[in-house]
């Protein structure tokens, strides 16, 4: 890998852990979910991270924030509004809530919940209910 290269992949990895953690204030993620959702175990490293020490970024993680950067962008442009969308349990994934879902661990959740939350026209928001005390639920009615 050449210096160009390096440099172009340092400038690609500040530039996805800045609109990661803007999420991650966005989503009120407390550091062990945002840990989670960046497949990190390591605090020391999420501290440089967030620190904006950072060198590049393993494929994973781009891929991680790529999707979480998607889903974003998409809830934001729902009228259902965020927390009604991320902490929400759908039939889609099991009952559980699209941040429980990422929040299992592994790349392939956060890709079903991308997945998921970019179907959201299929969601009819007449049909937003409260159960068992928690969060609304939302029903789908696919055509």
């Amino acid at each position: 890998m050449d210096k160009q290269e390096i440099t172009a992949r340092r400038g690609i990895a500040e530039l996805a852990l800045k609109g990661f953690f803007d999420i991650a204030q966005r989503w009120n993620l407390n550091r062990k979910e945002a840990m989670t959702l960046l497949g990190l175990t390591a605090t020391s490293t999420y501290a440089n991270w967030k620190n904006n020490k950072t060198g590049t970024l393993p494929r994973d993680t781009l891929e991680r924030i790529s999707y979480l950067l998607n889903i974003d962008d998409i809830v934001r442009h729902t009228s259902f509004g965020m927390d009604n969308i991320l902490r929400t349990p759908l039939a889609d994934l099991s009952q559980l809530s699209p941040l429980e879902r990422m929040l299992q661990g592994d790349v392939v959740d956060i890709y079903i919940v991308r997945e998921t939350v970019s179907s959201l026209d299929t969601y009819d928001i007449s049909t937003l209910t409260v159960t068992s005390n928690r969060l609304p639920n939302l029903t789908n009615h696919s055509p």
